[in-house]
């Protein structure tokens, strides 16, 4: 059977990178099994996460960088035209992510860190970790 855990995480700026790496790390020390696969799943349709690297400055160039994918057209979502490059931009990088651990350690890279990626804040997100083999 799985394990699971709900987590909030505040955002303070309109676009944000949130390292949760040690949050994610500090879960998987309470988990029954010592090896499997966690789940990081955001249930919003305007932030998403992903793993990279957080250099100085990474971040930022990220954010700027998928602010720029974006074309200039008239969007049509009905209750904000000016929020639909939010939805599209988390759509794009996606609202799970899955990570192998052993040892209760996470298997990352050694510049790899997990990410929340807010495209609307500020606001409230919740994490929904998930531990199985």
């Amino acid at each position: 059977m799985a394990e699971m855990k709900i987590l909030a995480v505040e955002t303070r700026d309109k676009d944000q990178i949130i390292d949760i790496t040690d949050t994610v790390a500090r879960y998987l020390h309470d988990v029954q099994r010592e090896s499997g696969l966690c789940t990081i799943f955001v249930p919003h349709t305007t932030c998403a996460v992903t793993a990279m690297d957080l250099d100085p400055g990474t971040d930022l160039d990220f954010l700027e960088a998928l602010r720029r994918l974006l074309p200039s057209i008239r969007y049509r979502h009905p209750h904000d035209p000016a929020h639909t490059p939010d939805h599209i931009l988390a759509t794009l990088i996606g609202p799970s992510l899955v990570v192998p651990y052993a040892q209760r350690r996470l298997l990352l890279g050694t510049w790899q860190r997990l990410v929340l990626v807010e495209l609307d804040g500020p606001r409230r997100r919740t994490l929904h970790l998930t531990c199985f083999d």
